[in-house]
Formats: C-alpha cells, sequence, structure tokens
C-alpha cells in the first residue's frame, strides 16, 4: 500500500519549512526569552535590519510572532507558547541523533561550512 503525499500534512510542512532557516530560528530562540524590538534583534543578533525586518515578517505570516506598538516602537513576542515545546522536542531529537541531521546529503551542512 503506497503513502501518497497528504494533502493535511501541508500546513505542517509550512509550518517546518518556516522554522528552516537559522536566521529565524536564531529569531525565535531570542523572542523566547521575551519582546524584543527589531533593533534589539539586529544588535543582538548581529543582523541587518533588513533580514531581520524579512524573517519577521515570515514569521508573522505563519502566525509565529506578532507585535505591539508602544509609540514609535514595536516589540515582538511569540505568539504560540507551544512554539517552545516544538523547539525543545527539536534540540532532543537532535541530541539523540548526533550528527546524523548535520550529515545529511540533502539538509545537512557540508564539513567547515558557515551558516547565516
Amino acid at each position: 500500500m503506497a503513502i501518497g503525499c497528504t494533502p493535511g500534512l501541508a500546513p505542517a510542512a509550512a509550518l517546518f519549512r518556516s522554522l528552516g532557516d537559522p536566521t529565524r530560528l536564531a529569531i525565535l530562540r531570542r523572542i523566547a526569552t521575551g519582546e524584543a524590538r527589531v533593533v534589539d534583534l539586529t544588535n543582538e543578533l548581529g543582523l541587518a535590519q533588513s533580514t531581520v525586518s524579512k524573517h519577521l515578517a515570515c514569521l508573522r505570516d505563519c502566525g509565529l510572532v506578532d507585535y505591539r506598538v508602544a509609540g514609535r516602537q514595536s516589540f515582538y513576542a511569540l505568539t504560540r507558547p507551544e512554539l517552545l515545546d516544538l523547539l525543545r522536542s527539536a534540540e532532543q531529537v537532535l541530541a539523540a541523533t548526533g550528527e546524523a541531521v548535520a550529515l545529511c546529503p540533502v539538509y545537512g551542512t557540508p564539513a567547515g561550512a558557515v551558516t547565516t
């Protein structure tokens, strides 16, 4: 019995694609500790403002983060605290599999390569 691509899996695949970027993961990890402004994220993560804004827009489009306005500032926060559980579970899977994911020929990082 063949298992095809189930349309019901598309939302989960989209969620994992949204989490599949190191910059977005770094932003989420930082925001998980508390609200942050774009300027906070650029300073703490060493990224350009345009890069942070682009990734925040992606995370907002996916419903993972949102912001509140205070005066002329916007403070970003997680919308779903369950996301922290998902990230913790991913870290446990990575710890259990060791280097297997990093060495994956399709999705892994070649030895010595630097990702941003």
